[in-house]
């Protein structure tokens, strides 16, 4: 093992080169995040996602209103029905980003050692001469010298696409900049990034608030991601805020991406319930060089807690290309090799040309990785790193993992309401899918009873590496068998399970906690 990653044994392993991808069920263990928009928001391209492999369908308010999505995730509530697969879903904030609106969405050419004007007023036009942004703070902010970036997309790598500006004075509340590279800028908004300036706008703020208590709480939405996650405390004002909102149950994934949350990035990843590593403008804070530390650095912190680590920009080529390039498949399956439990697709699925085939791509090189990642190695580590006295659920969850590698179990079964048992089962990263079944429970709080165990817990294992959820009856708590029996019914109808398979399955019975190993029928 070399710096945190899991390094595969070549010899053993090469013979998987030679063996064909195939489909499947389950595309991966690790998962796939699908941002919808204008590309990918029909009935038709959604559920062919999900049947490729997204497992979590994200909605960005960058740049699209509630209404829009609404008519996205109605779309998404029957294509998920037709698919016959749970979907989770994401809502992405805004927070403290910068935008230029491009209201005509007239393609802005910008040239190599022209000046250019960043203003605070929204009466301006932009052009290549001047562009007007949501932020009057900017010019008491940067200082000559700063960098700022600006496209569309942060960034795509492409520098015909998105431009970098060196400050060279401000005035007022302008700031007049020096153009480093000729580009054309298209689309109705421009993200802007100052490189390792801080911006004095809340992580938070009103607009999210707005969409969150209504869009957020109409759809009740299963995952929070908090764009520009900077300390520990913008997690805790985001879940009070859920509280208000009666979100309860929904998980806020900190999305990082300034050195400002890498500095509390241990403080965060204690508050949130996991991390999106957000290597678009992490990679323009950050040099270059230093993005793969800090992503195998956090990645590593992640599994050994058990949260799930996810990262983005991974096949930006396939926006347009049906292909991506070699280095990013590469990079997809060293994310893997590293330990990741997801990847979100952002531009892919949102505007580009091949949405189902991203997906499809990723899914195969994630499962590619996943064949030769060292699962026991993983396993000791995380067994080491928990210590001693483990608690008697840990004991257990590691129990059901260590039988699995041992006896080469097809798959793990584990009875769970709120979907702790299967995350501390994830948490070992098993080679095999953990079949997750979530079984309410009826619980009585002042006199009023409720449901424990409901679809939300069930979607929100679709954000934890090799889970897949199935939501029962809350009569299956008090019967044990028939619960394994449908369980094993269903990974037989799938293809997980065949003759002479045997399972690991985990369950509670009374107040004990049983791991046992069941074999399938010849």
């Amino acid at each position: 093992m070399q710096g945190g990653q899991m390094v595969v044994e070549g010899p053993v392993r090469l013979s998987s080169v030679l063996t064909s991808s195939k489909l499947s069920f389950l595309p991966s263990l690790t998962k796939i995040v699908g941002t919808l928009g204008p590309k990918s928001r029909s009935v038709e391209v959604i559920e062919a996602c999900i049947k490729a492999g997204m497992s979590v369908a994200r909605f960005d308010f960058s740049g699209l209103d509630s209404d829009y999505h609404q008519e996205t995730i109605d779309n998404l509530r029957i294509a998920v029905k037709s698919a016959r697969k749970l979907c989770a879903v994401m809502l992405d904030t805004v927070g403290p980003e910068l935008q230029v609106y491009n209201k005509t969405a007239k393609p802005i050419e910008l040239k190599a050692d022209e000046i250019v004007t960043i203003t605070p007023d929204a009466t301006e036009e932009p052009s290549s001469e001047v562009l007007p942004i949501s932020y009057a703070g900017l010019a008491g902010t940067v200082k000559k010298g700063d960098t700022i970036f600006l496209g569309q997309y942060l960034f795509t790598g492409s520098e015909t696409t998105s431009v970098w500006l060196e400050v060279l004075e401000t005035k007022d509340q302008d700031v007049i900049c020096l153009v480093k590279n000729t580009a054309t800028l298209a689309g109705l908004i421009f993200t802007m990034h100052v490189s390792q300036v801080r911006i004095n706008l809340p992580t938070l703020n009103e607009k999210d608030k707005q969409v969150i208590s209504n869009w957020g709480k109409r759809n009740n939405v299963d995952f929070i991601s908090l764009s520009y996650t900077r300390h520990a405390e913008d997690v805790g004002e985001l879940r009070a805020f859920l509280r208000t909102q009666n979100l309860h149950e929904t998980q806020i994934f900190a999305k990082i991406e300034t050195v400002e949350g890498l500095k509390h990035f241990d403080e965060i990843l204690q508050e949130a319930d996991g991390i999106i590593l957000s290597r678009g403008n992490l990679g323009i804070d950050l040099p270059p060089e230093k993005v793969f530390l800090f992503q195998k650095s956090a990645v590593h912190k992640c599994n050994m807690v058990g949260k799930p680590a996810i990262i983005t920009r991974v096949v930006d080529s396939m926006t347009e290309n049906l292909r991506p390039t070699r280095a990013e498949a590469t990079d997809v399956a060293n994310a893997v090799l590293d330990g990741t439990d997801g990847i979100l697709l952002g531009a892919e699925t949102l505007r580009g040309l091949y949405p189902i085939e991203a997906v499809t791509t990723v899914g195969r090189i994630c499962a590619e990785a996943e064949k030769v990642y060292n699962h026991f190695r993983h396993f000791k580590r995380i067994d080491k790193h928990v210590g001693e006295p483990m608690s008697h659920a840990e004991s257990v969850a590691s129990s059901a993992v260590r039988s699995a590698i041992k006896v080469k179990a097809a798959i793990i079964v584990v009875f769970t309401s709120s979907g702790g048992a299967a995350r501390l089962i994830a948490k070992y990263k098993p080679p095999v899918p953990v079949l997750a079944i979530v079984v309410p429970r009826l619980k009585t709080i002042s006199f009023k009873w409720t449901f424990t165990g409901s679809s939300q817990q069930a979607r929100q294992l679709l954000g934890v590496r090799g889970v897949y959820p199935l939501l029962t009856s809350p009569d299956m708590a008090t019967s044990g068998e028939l619960g394994l029996k449908l369980a094993l019914d269903h990974g037989k109808s799938v293809g997980l399970l065949k003759p002479d398979d045997q399972a690991v399955v985990f369950q509670k019975i009374g107040d004990s906690s049983v791991v046992k190993i069941v074999q399938l029928e010849g």
